[in-house]
């Protein structure tokens, strides 16, 4: 990993590691896979959970270097959900959450990072708790919605690259910056499908009962 990590490329004046490059680039294709509903999302996530674990822990991000752990915790859970809820004909079968659910991941969301910021302070184990916090438990709530298969997870997701683009910028990790930007389109692009194909699925269970 230190071979990773001390060696890379230099572009535009700044340098970047192959961990880092690699991992990101990992986590990219994560979201292309995610939209396509693949169930090789998950594998590819925890090989990237590797990589930038190591990345986040030299530039002293407590926040995103545990985070890779949590979210390695929810690629496992997300690989045994996927493969149990596989439909024949329509693939993942994604749904659209309930309000109660929807109340639940905000509530989490702010809660969790209100907690892990303290925590992050407390320990001196980040320079910018609270957007390190946010980014960690809004990925975390994200993996968890995007496990269950709920199309809202794509949300959570503009919420944390909106707060990650300043917080990699600032921390000097301007391939990551550029990567988490990047990500913003896709998302777009991926809540989009996953809609796409919730409306085909629910047609194809609705066409029955017109005959």
């Amino acid at each position: 990993m230190d071979l990773l990590l001390h060696h890379g490329l230099t572009a535009f004046g700044q340098f970047v590691s192959w961990a880092e490059l690699i991992g990101q680039l990992a986590a990219l294709a994560v979201v292309f896979l995610a939209q396509r509903r693949s169930i090789t999302t998950w594998p590819v996530q925890m090989a990237a959970c590797v990589l930038l674990f190591a990345v986040y822990t030299s530039a002293h991000l407590g926040g995103l270097a545990f985070r890779q752990v949590i979210v390695f915790a929810f690629s496992v859970f997300g690989l045994v959900a996927w493969l149990r809820r596989r439909d024949p004909v329509y693939g993942l079968a994604v749904r659209t959450a309930t309000w109660p659910q929807r109340a639940g991941l905000a509530g989490l969301f702010v809660a969790g990072t209100v907690v892990m910021a303290l925590a992050l302070d407390a320990l001196d184990a980040s320079w910018a708790p609270w957007p390190d916090a946010a980014i960690f438990v809004g990925t975390a709530v994200a993996f968890l919605a995007q496990g269950l298969r709920l199309i809202e997870f794509w949300f959570v997701w503009l919420v944390v690259d909106a707060i990650g683009v300043p917080l990699q910028i600032a921390s000097g990790l301007w391939f990551s910056a550029l990567i988490y930007s990047v990500f913003a389109l896709l998302v777009v692009y991926g809540w989009w499908t996953w809609v796409r194909s919730r409306r085909t699925a629910a047609l194809g269970a609705a066409e029955p009962s017109r005959v």
